[in-house]
């Protein structure tokens, strides 16, 4: 209570409205002489007469919001402006005080103020209470309330992340029971070498192969003009047809000259025998005698030398890369020269009991066929009734060469129709023309099987 309160006072003044509503709302900072006066007020009856003694009550401090004219030191106070009560003392407020309050509404604190008193800087923020995050005064869900940032969750050098293996403490389930780093290394390695090993295999098994064929020479005629004045050289058809019908690519050789005072070049036939995967002597002149240290006994036998020391020499380079090689008529002839062996230069002159083995027919002449005991190509060819071959050659093999084996022979007169070089994969001579006549045909040998020998020893020699 306050002095005018207090029944025993002998006299209460009469306050207007205004007083009273000045007492509702005191001013922030009273003077403290007003506040002695409010506490002792003067006494009518003397000096003989003391007041009793009272605690004074304080009036409530106002506080101003943050951000409001009121908390700036050079402007007047604001009355209207919201307030918060001090902390209020154990001595209840005077009655008419309490009043006055009761008649204003309850005080509410802006929310953001309120979240900063709640959560101040540098303090944790409180957790929200079961359903707060959907329903409760957050309003969003994961939000910690009001205008708090989201949560991000972070995680440290040695922390697993959710839905892991190590978080969930064990090993994947596409994983077999008992694996170890080991054996899923060993796995990984053996399919890595699979997938090579089919790309090898197919690499090997479905490259085209590249067959080369060495080149037939046509040398100047004396005394001509245009074509016939050059040296031609050139691939006969029927031959390119016969390899090419086993899908392969069939490329002409031609002669090299690494010393012409026109065109010299570095290209050498080794580099030929080097790129391609076989090759094929095809037929066409004679072998000179010269190429077996003989000499012609009539002036048309003289056979093409230039030929012969082209083709040798394109022979023993495919040799020495072990790839394989296919002679065909000369070609045949040339195989046994080049591992010393000779020739008969004329069938008819050095062998008279011999049957025509060359006629006006060309390739319609033939004769059948006698393979030695242990021949391979009898073995290539497999059981024939009676092997009939074409016959268009005036020269033969005379003298075997060395590690050479004979295949075939005429029926009627022994001459040697086909040899073999022991010790290459593959180096066969046929003395007859099997790209002349349709293979399988009715009436001659098909000698498919010989071309498909050729050409598997072509791919499996050919790195």
């Amino acid at each position: 209570m306050t002095d005018a309160q207090d029944p025993k006072s002998p006299q209460q003044p009469n306050k207007t409205e205004s007083d009273t509503s000045k007492s509702a709302t005191p001013p922030l900072t009273p003077p403290a002489t007003e506040a002695g006066a409010a506490a002792t007020p003067a006494s009518p009856r003397g000096s003989d007469y003391v007041a009793p003694a009272t605690a004074a009550t304080p009036h409530p401090t106002a506080k101003p919001v943050a951000g409001t004219a009121e908390a700036s030191s050079d402007m007047p106070a604001n009355p209207d402006t919201l307030t918060r009560p001090a902390h209020a003392p154990d001595t209840p407020p005077a009655p008419e005080a309490a009043a006055t309050a009761a008649m204003k509404p309850p005080f509410q604190a802006p929310t953001a103020e309120v979240a900063a008193e709640r959560n101040p800087i540098g303090a944790s923020s409180p957790k929200p209470s079961e359903g707060e995050g959907e329903t409760g005064g957050a309003g969003v869900t994961g939000m910690g309330g009001g205008d708090e940032p989201l949560h991000q969750p972070t995680f440290g050098p040695g922390a697993a992340r959710p839905g892991s293996p190590a978080s969930m403490g064990t090993q994947p389930s596409y994983l077999q029971a008992g694996d170890s780093p080991w054996s899923v290394l060993r796995r990984i390695t053996s399919a890595r070498f699979r997938a090579w090993y089919e790309r090898a295999g197919q690499r090997i098994t479905q490259r085209t192969l590249k067959i080369g064929i060495s080149a037939r020479i046509f040398h100047p005629e004396p005394g001509s003009k245009g074509l016939r004045s050059k040296t031609l050289q050139y691939l006969e058809e029927s031959i390119a047809h016969w390899v090419m019908s086993r899908d392969v690519l069939v490329f002409m050789i031609p002669t090299v000259d690494t010393q012409g005072l026109l065109h010299p070049s570095h290209i050498r036939l080794h580099d030929y025998a080097k790129h391609l995967d076989g090759l094929v002597l095809q037929g066409g002149a004679d072998v000179s005698p010269q190429s077996y240290s003989e000499v012609a006994t009539r002036h048309e036998w003289q056979g093409d030398r230039m030929r012969d020391m082209y083709e040798l020499e394109l022979l023993h380079e495919f040799v020495e890369q072990g790839k394989p090689i296919l002679g065909v008529c000369r070609g045949c002839q040339l195989i046994n020269v080049a591992f010393g062996g000779t020739l008969h230069q004329d069938i008819a002159t050095d062998l008279p009991d011999a049957i025509p083995h060359v006629t006006d027919t060309y390739e319609h002449n033939r004769h059948t066929l006698t393979f030695p005991e242990g021949s391979s190509l009898a073995q290539m060819l497999g059981p024939v009734d009676v092997p009939i071959v074409n016959s268009i050659h005036h020269q033969s093999v005379r003298t075997l060469g060395r590690d050479l084996s004979v295949e075939a022979v005429c029926s009627e007169d022994g001459v040697v129709e086909a040899i073999r070089y022991r010790k290459a994969p593959f180096v066969m001579g046929l003395q007859w023309h099997p790209e002349f006549h349709r293979a399988g045909g009715p009436e001659y040998l098909d000698c498919t099987p010989v071309l498909d020998n050729f050409l598997r020893a072509a791919r499996e020699t050919r790195f």
